[in-house]
């Protein structure tokens, strides 16, 4: 074994242990699945960044960064970290107001209908279980780099390694380990930045060497390398697919199962909405560094392939072994992290959505609950071994089916007084066969759709114009009415002038966020672009209305936004005087 097997062996057998000591103290389903509703904020940002940030980051996206896009990845505004903020403003803390296990079972609770639990928990199985199938290959693919064992020998070691903490400790070891990965994994991107960016110069001089890279011209443009034989036509045809991925994505973020369901394990809505905030700011500054990292190997290999290993290849070639090893660790802690996520969400679905067992004790629910899981394991196991890792195209082609199917449906569930059970059965059906569908049809050739024509949108206008049509021909029940009612029933606990004060500092943390990036975008990108770029001998004119300079200034136009959302919704919600005014 070398020092990076042994770093990635010695950090899975620490999330072991702790998984099995937070497994020692779950007794019942509630702490199984939502690990007893005590979480307080760091552990609810550290499970929600780690299942969001995985393989797909840091080895598919890097890899976009590395060989196709470095300015559009680093410049573009996190959009989709928005999703954080109006997600637990207008869903999220409601979510936990319905005190459901799943959030399928609040859509249960909600419509009163078993039919839209179960249509819920079935989407849920399909698309959380083919990012499992991802991330498992992800973590596959980092070991087989790393150590002599195959690829499907480490696809047995991955397998087995999430399994094995997740299934005895439920959400109580996953909001642990998550934890802790969260926090090696951004210390150790950090750390890969500094290296590699000082191994180069710094980042003015690395951005000098990236413009003028002959290998990849138009890298370190806003739209990257596009044209005939790449992924984009033109300018034009990446900014709307662009556009239209993240807004999605922002989607995911709000309401997704893997996400929104992690604030069922919150304290309280103080803890949701701080959360958010942290979450967004955390998740936006991760992903430009690691895509700033990546970028700058271009100038020590500019022809890695596939471009996945970029990072993998940077922490063993650029790095001390020392740094590398954490580094790699991290790695493996993101891929390790969603995995637990996305296969405790499986699990919880199957045993309580699908199959749904009734008159149970506690201990016999939670034998249950555990026999289900270890099912789910094994096939996802089965399935990892079976396809090719395709790990950037199924992520996404997962992920945003959630923002189809679930997204008109979950806001809806909390804001509409008009949306019936009919309506939201149907809304989740179609919204998923109407981005299903013209996605695998696009995929296999049989049509060829245009950017502002993507599935993800094709399924979400879809999901909404069947929503309004079937609530305008059916009936909201009593239930369905009453149940809505309580929903926004402020919780007395949650009403504190101390604790909403500090709430509020969060709110106003997001707006600085925003105008903190777009100042730095700007001095450290947009000028040093265009000097770099500039005729030599030329006197510099900065344009400050280029796309580099525009894309910067959207940083504070997205969360300037988000901090005003996010202090009204906490102080008219949770601010004494403000509630008796």
């Amino acid at each position: 074994m070398n020092i990076y097997s042994t770093a990635i062996l010695i950090s899975i057998l620490v999330y072991i242990a702790v998984g099995i000591f937070a497994g020692r103290k779950v007794k019942d389903v509630e702490q199984y699945m939502v690990a007893g509703r005590q979480a307080p904020t760091l552990l609810i940002v550290g499970t929600l960044v780690a299942s969001y940030l995985s393989t797909n980051t840091f080895l598919a996206e890097t890899g976009m960064a590395y060989g196709v896009n470095a300015g559009g990845w680093i410049l573009f505004p996190a959009i989709a970290t928005a999703g954080y903020i109006y997600g637990a403003v207008f869903f999220g803390r409601y979510l936990r107001r319905s005190r459901s296990l799943t959030v399928a079972e609040y859509f249960g609770n909600r419509f009163e209908s078993r039919r839209v639990q179960l249509v819920a928990g079935i989407t849920v199985v399909i698309g959380i279980g083919c990012y499992l199938i991802a991330v498992t290959q992800g973590s596959a693919i980092i070991l087989s780099n790393l150590t002599e064992l195959s690829y499907t020998q480490s696809i047995f070691v991955a397998w087995l390694s999430y399994t094995s903490f997740t299934l005895y400790s439920g959400s109580r070891g996953v909001v642990l380990t998550d934890t802790m990965m969260f926090l090696l994994f951004t210390g150790v991107s950090f750390i890969a930045l500094y290296a590699i960016l000082d191994l180069h110069g710094g980042w003015l001089t690395a951005l000098d060497g990236l413009v003028s890279l002959e290998t990849k011209p138009d890298l370190t443009t806003w739209h990257g390398i596009v044209g005939s034989g790449h992924e984009w036509q033109s300018p034009g045809d990446y900014l709307i697919w662009q556009f239209t991925v993240l807004i999605a994505w922002s989607l995911v973020t709000a309401i997704s199962p893997w996400q929104s369901s992690r604030y069922l394990m919150a304290k309280n809505e103080h803890v949701v909405m701080r959360a958010a905030c942290v979450t967004a700011i955390s998740i936006a500054t991760i992903q430009v560094v690691l895509f700033a990292a990546a970028a700058t190997v271009n100038l020590s290999k500019a022809d890695i392939d596939p471009n996945e290993e970029a990072m993998i290849w940077a922490a063993i070639n650029l790095m001390s072994p020392l740094l590398g090893s954490l580094l790699l660790a991290g790695i493996v802690a993101a891929a390790l992290s969603s995995a637990t996520t996305f296969l405790s969400l499986v699990g919880f679905n199957v045993s309580n959505d699908i199959l749904q067992r009734s008159n149970e004790n506690d201990a016999s629910a939670l034998r249950f609950s555990r026999r289900i899981m270890f099912l789910v394991s094994v096939a996802a196991l089965v399935i990892s071994l079976t396809f090719e890792p395709q790990i950037f195209w199924l992520t996404y082609f997962a992920g945003t089916l959630f923002a189809s199917a679930w997204g008109p449906v979950a806001l809806m569930s909390v804001w509409s007084k008009r949306i019936t059970a009919d309506a939201a059965f149907w809304g989740i059906t179609i919204g998923f066969f109407g981005n299903v569908i013209p996605k695998v049809l696009s995929s296999s050739g049989i049509i060829d759709l245009p950017s502002y024509l993507n599935p993800i949108l094709l399924g979400a206008a879809s999901s909404l114009v069947t929503v309004i049509w079937v609530s305008r021909r059916t009936v909201i029940s009593d239930g369905e009415r009453e149940f809505r009612r309580k929903l926004h029933v402020t919780p007395r606990e949650d009403v504190s002038d101390r604790e909403t004060r500090k709430t509020l500092c969060f709110a106003l943390a997001i707006g600085l966020f925003g105008i903190l990036a777009t100042i730095l975008l700007t001095l450290f990108y947009v000028i040093p672009y265009q000097r770099a770029i500039a005729v030599p001998g030329a006197d510099l004119v900065i344009d400050w209305l280029s796309a580099e300079a525009l894309h910067a200034y959207g940083w504070s136009v997205l969360f300037l936004p988000c901090a005003w959302l996010m202090y009204r919704g906490a102080s008219r919600s949770y601010d004494p005087s403000h509630r008796k005014g």
